[in-house]
């Protein structure tokens, strides 16, 4: 990922003003979870295929393909919708933490408010490059980003903008303190 020039950074807004909320990214899990899923949908495939007209009379083909679709339906469509269905997005302002399918599930952080961010990476997560985020400010609790691409720099950027709101909120802070 190339750095920005600094023409392309957005200016710090007046003084009290409010900045736009941007977004800046919005990431799902690692597709490296979804590996056995498609594993899985190969070797179905490959097995309904061998045995489509092998069968003895009795077990008829739809039977089979009945079979086939029900493995496919809860190995592979449901994990997918599973990890599709958790979203992390990261704005100027906060990071939200979405999950679940029927019930959904927010959790939100201010960088305003201020957070540390621990990194936990495994030995398969540092060979997929990816790694678990987690934030808390202290106070409300803890913000999990799980198994993020890009962790290091997911942390770097989280960090940048803890800093930049915490300048701005100071900032704004001053301004309001002195008389006019």
């Amino acid at each position: 990922m190339s750095q920005p020039t600094p023409a392309a950074r957005l200016q710090t807004p007046p003084p009290g003003t409010r900045a736009p909320e941007l977004v800046v990214a919005t990431l799902h899990g690692h597709g490296g979870a979804l590996a056995w899923s498609a594993a899985l949908l190969v070797l179905v495939a490959g097995a309904t295929g061998y045995f489509v007209g092998n069968l003895p009379d009795g077990f008829e083909n739809w039977m089979l393909f009945a079979a086939a679709g029900l493995v496919v339906l809860l190995g592979v469509v449901l994990p997918y919708v599973v990890w599709l269905s958790r979203t992390y997005t990261i704005t100027t302002r906060r990071v939200i933490s979405k999950s679940g399918l029927l019930a959904r599930h927010r959790s939100e952080l201010s960088h305003a408010r201020g957070y540390t961010i621990a990194t936990r990476r495994t030995v398969l997560q540092r060979m997929r490059g990816t790694g678990t985020l987690t934030l808390s400010d202290g106070v409300e609790g803890r913000l999990e980003l799980r198994d993020v691409p890009h962790a290091l720099l997911v942390g770097e950027v989280l960090a940048d903008q803890v800093e930049l709101n915490q300048i701005l909120a100071h900032r704004d802070m001053q301004d309001q303190s002195q008389p006019s």
